[in-house]
């Protein structure tokens, strides 16, 4: 039985990541900032991508405080980001780590809480294009690389209302469903062809701003903070989770094993 994840943190333990090359979208807050501090203590090089630079300046430094490797910060508005960027991220992770093992797309937006019938269409074409089209476009750019890696992991973050619908959440939800979908086709076509496991994580509330942007009225200490989730994204990402595939995780509750 594999050892639980929560005695990963422990920098005087082995790393079960070390050496190797993560990306994450949306690593400037939230979950992507706590996966991004997680990682980097295990050892594992990064790759910060997000839409404003102060903010991944300041995962940075957190992360070069504790004396850990110093990642590599790509800002990027995910809004219509086109193939030809993708493929010069791809070629500038491949010059400067020689590969890459790990992508956690993360990146969200929840967009104008309206009914369908009066939602924006300029405004749901934003959120699926920064939500969905923009995980596609990475996927495709960098599926070679992560077909040369050893143990390759692929983690998609979803939501609750992207497995039941739920009122006022048009294109949030939508973009999340589609996620699944990606997701569940991505992994079965890699499955028998290559090393690259393809996952998907419900984080469930969360303490976070896209929750906080979702829920105005509710108090954010009831929530879990992005770092109670951890254990279950260093799984994913690590050597235990070899072989698992096309499954779809629930971070509530979780535990190893």
């Amino acid at each position: 039985m594999p050892k639980s994840p929560e005695h990963r943190h422990d920098r005087d333990h082995p790393s079960s990541l070390a050496r190797r090359v993560i990306l994450v979208t949306g690593a400037g807050d939230g979950i992507g900032k706590a996966a991004s501090v997680a990682f980097a203590a295990q050892g594992a090089r990064l790759v910060l991508l997000g839409r404003t630079r102060r903010k991944l300046e300041q995962v940075s430094d957190t992360i070069q405080a504790r004396r850990l490797e110093t990642p590599l910060i790509v800002p990027v508005d995910l809004h219509g980001l086109g193939p030809e960027q993708a493929k010069t991220l791809a070629e500038g992770i491949n010059r400067e780590f020689g590969g890459l093992d790990g992508v956690l797309h993360n990146a969200s937006i929840v967009g104008p809480k309206v009914p369908i019938e009066r939602f924006p269409l300029d405004e749901f074409r934003k959120v699926l294009s920064v939500n969905f089209d923009s995980a596609v476009v990475l996927t495709q750019a960098l599926l070679p690389l992560l077909s040369q890696s050893a143990d390759a992991s692929v983690v998609f973050t979803s939501s609750g209302v992207g497995k039941r619908g739920r009122a006022y959440f048009g294109a949030y939800a939508v973009s999340k469903f589609a996620t699944e979908g990606l997701a569940e086709v991505l992994a079965d076509e890699l499955r028998n062809t290559t090393r690259i496991r393809v996952n998907v994580v419900d984080p469930g509330p969360t303490r976070t701003a896209l929750r906080a942007a979702g829920f105005p009225s509710e108090d954010p200490m009831s929530l879990p903070a992005p770092e109670d989730h951890m254990p279950l994204y260093l799984f994913l990402m690590g050597p235990e989770s070899a072989g698992v595939t096309g499954r779809r995780f629930s971070a509530k509750g979780w535990r190893a094993g």
